[in-house]
């Protein structure tokens, strides 16, 4: 079995101990229907989380509802539905999004941009399992699984008032944090690859580009680092990406911030100067991400004088997981 499985069989993607992490997690959120609450800067693939999550027991429809855009004065009838001649305008009787989650899954986008009226709302069909369309005097009956995602600290809203307790409560049965790509740099150049490979063009990124994304915090996270590879393909007519064609605000970044240590670093990815390409494409051309975590953890050791808390620190994972990362490559300390 592949001991770094990425996410064309998970949909997460990445070899970090996090996702691999968080991939277990899921695949038992899947056996349940237990409400989850996802919680993740923009960008870091709540959405992906959550389809995952409803792939592992895919029952009924998968029915994503962006809170953030549910605004105006016909909020409740894109939720809970109408009937026919409810209001101005409604010539012909609605389905709500909940309705069309029936047997299924809800996923509730942003739920902290819902505003406080329909919190209340909500939260009476979560407790009475049935709804009532706007126009309607009659209740009918629904049944679907939550997934709730936010970048918000919900716990926050609630001591400010901003979001409802008694439904907080209701949604965060299970909480599963996404982390953001900075805290998972390992899992970049996976990410790379498999965004390369989407555009069904061969490119070459060289050392130096690659070290330069390693670099990057992405506070856009992985939805950034997508646009930036989509930027540099259509920008250019390849096949080499050089440093020249990396976006102006990594560039930037780079000039601004010297950092310690970056992974291609790390890995032996010094040879830009020699013009030595990393490709994504082949698999020969592929140095394989076992290899990869080893001599980047080899690397940590040799610049910090074999210092295990301090090498931690530069590969950004925790000492106990470097000791099992240790035990595993059967690496001296």
């Amino acid at each position: 079995m592949d001991p770094h499985p990425t996410s064309r069989s998970h949909g997460l993607l990445g070899i970090s101990p996090q996702i691999v992490h968080i991939r277990g997690i899921i695949e038992k959120l899947g056996r349940s229907r237990s409400p989850v609450l996802l919680l993740g800067e923009s960008g870091t693939g709540k959405e992906v989380a959550a389809r995952e999550i409803y792939n592992g027991s895919p029952q009924g429809a998968f029915v994503p509802i962006d809170c953030g855009s549910v605004v105006g004065p016909l909020i409740e009838s894109d939720l809970f539905g109408h009937t026919r001649n409810a209001f101005t305008g409604a010539g012909e009787a609605k389905q709500g999004l909940i309705d069309l989650a029936h047997g299924g899954t809800a996923f509730f986008d942003e739920i902290g941009d819902l505003p406080l009226d329909l919190q209340v709302k909500l939260l009476r069909v979560l407790q009475e399992r049935e709804i009532r369309p706007l126009g309607s005097l009659a209740r009918h009956k629904v049944d679907f699984r939550v997934i709730a995602a936010t970048n918000r600290d919900l716990a926050s809203d609630v001591e400010r008032g901003r979001f409802r307790e008694d439904l907080y409560y209701r949604l965060k049965v299970v909480t599963l944090r996404l982390p953001p790509l900075r805290e998972r740099k390992a899992d970049v150049p996976v990410l790379v690859e498999h965004f390369l490979s989407r555009l069904d063009r061969r490119y070459i990124l060289t050392p130096e580009v690659l070290d330069a994304m390693l670099a990057f915090n992405w506070p856009g996270n992985i939805r950034q680092l997508e646009n930036c590879i989509q930027s540099m393909v259509a920008l250019n007519s390849g096949p080499i990406l050089r440093h020249a064609d990396l976006p102006s605000f990594i560039v930037n970044y780079r000039r601004a911030y010297s950092p310690l240590q970056s992974l291609a670093a790390a890995v032996g990815f010094e040879g830009g100067a020699r013009g030595v390409p990393v490709t994504f494409g082949e698999p020969h051309d592929v140095i394989p991400l076992c290899e990869v975590e080893k001599r980047a953890i080899q690397n940590a050791l040799l610049r910090t004088q074999n210092d295990c808390i301090m090498a931690a620190h530069l590969l950004g994972i925790g000492r106990s997981t470097l000791y099992r990362k240790l035990k595993e490559y059967r690496l001296p300390h």
